[in-house]
């Protein structure tokens, strides 16, 4: 039986008055990559935000229903979210790298968390960017500017920052959607690879992609968890006609 990495129990969600995520219940397999698909405002970003806590910096956002992670409700007061969002690491659409050296980024979260010691970075970040499959493009310039970097390289620098800092479960809010055909084929070549050591949920408007690359779908519609199921499934024998219908481009 595979286990739950994420599982969320009738999940609402309201930035103030208006009601983003209805009764959303899901689970995120361990050491798979589910994506979430649907049209834009369909409630795909917000609810992998509710994931790691990040709809808390909003301040008209409440909800209600449980977040389990690993089986523990992480939606009450009672989390720690740093330590939340450590484990729970989140990539964004836009590559958003620190000004700073591609080394600095890519230690910042474990010099944060209290490593000081000068080999014990070299070691994560060297082991940081080579899980995001960048260190032999840049090992011989750690120390050049990370916005000097390419859109593709920016992406994959962002992932490692994530690495860098031990997480579990690995979000993904349209990783792809500024970069290149070549550079995405990187960063989804990446994806199937991280799996092997971490949960990867991914929201994607690319219905290509999200068939490429992941191993579970969840096709999403005005706030609501439509259907959920193993990719091709939800591809090839969609349950629900919603599903049909944005799949074979009838709406969306």
């Amino acid at each position: 039986m595979t286990e739950h990495a994420l599982e969320t129990k009738n999940l609402n969600l309201y930035y103030g008055t208006t009601q983003a995520l209805i009764d959303v219940s899901i689970t995120i397999p361990a050491n798979k990559v589910t994506a979430l698909i649907g049209p834009s405002g369909c409630g795909k970003s917000t609810l992998i935000r509710c994931f790691n806590r990040m709809n808390d910096l909003i301040p008209t956002c409440r909800l209600d229903g449980s977040i389990l992670y690993h089986g523990e409700d992480i939606a009450g007061r009672k989390t720690d979210v740093v330590e939340l969002r450590k484990k729970i690491g989140m990539v964004f659409q836009q590559p958003n790298p620190f000004p700073k050296s591609i080394y600095e980024n890519v230690v910042y979260g474990p010099r944060v968390h209290g490593i000081k010691d000068k080999q014990a970075l070299d070691s994560v970040a060297e082991k940081s960017l080579k899980g995001a499959a960048l260190w032999d493009e840049v090992k011989d310039r750690l120390h050049d500017a990370a916005r000097g970097l390419s859109g593709g390289q920016q992406q994959r620098l962002c992932i490692a920052r994530t690495l860098s800092v031990g997480p579990d479960i690995i979000l993904m809010d349209e990783p792809c959607s500024a970069l290149d055909p070549i550079a995405t084929a990187k960063v989804e070549s990446l994806i199937t690879e991280l799996k092997e050591e971490y949960t990867v949920v991914i929201v994607t408007h690319n219905m290509q992609q999200a068939a490429r690359v992941s191993d579970y779908t969840g096709f999403m519609y005005m706030g609501r968890l439509i259907e959920c199921g193993t990719t091709p499934a939800i591809f090839e024998c969609p349950k629900e006609e919603l599903t049909e219908n944005y799949i074979t481009g009838r709406f969306g």
